[in-house]
């Protein structure tokens, strides 16, 4: 059976399908250019939407990329929607970090990343966004967003209180519910019930199950880069909901990620983690030389958070009396060629390692790095982390476990410095810990914008070919991690499952004759 999506495509194919109406780019903030996949995105949910033979309530998934710009997409389909007459939206995820990242993108017109454009205009109107704890009393001129986690709608459901939500705020009107990181809803589709669960049904699925049926003009938008598509049960409940796929794969071949490099090493760990540093302060000089205000962040990864908290105290302090006599006994050390280069490039515009070495010390110190493994000031730091991109944002330096694993929205991450040595797996398996590792990866290789002169693309890499070109290290991702060949052959194995096969990326120097 052919997926929703690959029936779309072939009415495109004969001219049949719909065409993005102006108003959505239109009312979506400039500074979000909109690129050919999520135009095509927008056009298969319209060629549905507005089809005859669409089932009601209707349900689709959007299959993308991690960085492929989801959230845009449910932005432009709200205005879409508010144009067909609906007022209402819950948007709900598993992780109240993302609820409070998504609240900043959708709410906060000061926010770089607000999605929408300082006026929205429908039909000559202006179009107010509006958030709300429940629908009993939403304005009917507005687009009203109720923002919850999957685990707070549940308890809301089935444990009446004041101002929350209820089955009762359902019934009577019709409501757009979007559900990101949507992967974790498939609790029930995954599994054989017990009878015990099949007649109390109270899981989240089940519970946004009922909610989706209460009405038969209700939209069900779910989002993810993950849908286990070899679970039988999945593929057979989505194959006729997927409306648009674009994997990771499609993703970096079209060039709207950066580009990926394992810089394996037998340093230790803090050599490691100063190797980083080198390399994102050479980025941050090649940057400026071209007129760009981009300021790179290093991430360093541990396996505990008792391990993240040392390793942060010990790098703060290693930082704060780090000397040049240090930097250059790792310029001896390092034995890879980007590494050169940074050393290079800073001898020849005439720093010294002295002088490196107290740029380092202020660029990295102390204020300047930031722990995400505290639950207590999540949302705060979940806000700041989503605007590293900003001037004013101070962070150089981040240091997690597993808080950033998804939902996490950067541009300007270039290094991830893997803070442990050992393999979790002990066979054929991958292990779980080397498939996140792979996932973060492909959260940091979002490509960070920029171009030198108007004929460039902004949104994608520039320099594949070039490979002499020093605007190279702009556009990749840098995994540093020991040098183990039995951890990196894991690691390749899961990137490649996640459709990152940077195996098939290979360099070749040709030297020509002085005759040609």
């Amino acid at each position: 059976m052919a997926f929703l999506y690959e029936k779309i495509d072939a009415l495109r194919e004969y001219g049949s399908s719909a065409v993005l109406p102006s108003y959505i780019p239109e009312n979506l903030n400039p500074n979000f250019e909109l690129h050919p996949y999520q135009k095509q995105a927008f056009e298969n949910f319209i060629t549905y939407f507005e089809s005859s033979n669409r089932p009601k309530p209707t349900q689709v998934l959007f299959h993308m990329a991690t960085g492929s710009g989801k959230t845009l997409i449910m932005a432009g389909l709200m205005l879409y929607l508010y144009k067909q007459g609906y007022r209402n939206f819950l948007f709900f995820v598993n992780l109240s970090n993302i609820v409070e990242k998504t609240r900043e993108n959708f709410r906060n017109p000061t926010s770089t990343k607000y999605l929408f454009a300082d006026e929205i205009v429908l039909d000559g109107e202006r179009v107010r966004i509006n958030q709300v704890d429940n629908f009993q009393y939403s304005d009917q001129d507005a687009i009203n967003i109720c923002f919850t986690t999957t685990q707070g709608l549940h308890m809301d459901m089935w444990m009446a209180k004041e101002n929350g939500m209820s089955f009762d705020d359902f019934e009577e009107q019709k409501v757009v519910l979007i559900s990101d990181e949507a992967h974790h809803l498939n609790v029930d589709t995954k599994k054989k019930m017990s009878a015990d669960e099949e007649s109390s049904c109270h899981s989240w699925e089940q519970t946004v199950k009922n909610i989706f049926s209460r009405n038969t003009d209700n939209i069900l938008l779910e989002f993810t880069a993950t849908c286990d598509l070899e679970n039988p049960a999945i593929r057979a409940a989505y194959e006729n909901k997927i409306i648009f796929d674009y994997a990771l794969a499609k993703f970096y071949s079209d060039k709207y990620s950066k580009d990926i490099i394992t810089l394996r090493s037998d340093l230790t760990v803090m050599e490691r983690a100063l190797q980083a540093l080198v390399l994102s302060q050479y980025r941050l000089k090649v940057f400026q030389d071209h007129r760009l205000a981009i300021k790179p962040v290093v991430l360093f990864k541990a396996a505990k958070i008792a391990d993240s908290k040392d390793f942060m105290a010990e790098f703060i302090d290693t930082v704060k009396r780090l000397t040049g006599t240090q930097l250059r006994n790792l310029s001896t050390a390092v034995n890879n060629e980007v590494m050169h280069t940074a050393f290079a490039y800073f001898s020849n515009n005439g720093i010294s390692f002295d002088t490196l070495a107290a740029e380092l010390r202020d660029d990295f110190f102390e204020e300047h790095c930031v722990s995400v493994n505290d639950d207590k000031d999540a949302a705060q730091k979940q806000i700041l982390l989503n605007s590293l991109e900003d001037a004013d944002n101070p962070y150089r330096a981040i240091f997690e476990v597993k808080k950033l694993d998804e939902g996490w929205d950067v541009l300007n991450l270039f290094g991830i410095v893997r803070l442990y040595e050992t393999r979790q797996s002990g066979g054929k398996k991958i292990a779980p810990a080397t498939i996140a590792e792979a996932q973060l990866i492909g959260r940091g290789a979002r490509y960070c914008p920029f171009q030198i002169d108007d004929e460039q693309p902004k949104f994608q890499r520039k320099y594949d070919e070039d490979v002499t070109s020093e605007m190279r290290v702009c556009e990749t991702l840098y995994y540093h991690c020991q040098n183990d060949h039995r951890y990196v052959t894991e690691l390749r194995t899961a990137l490649r499952e996640i459709g990152l096969d940077t195996d098939k990326i290979v360099q070749r120097e040709y030297v020509l004759k002085d005759g040609f």
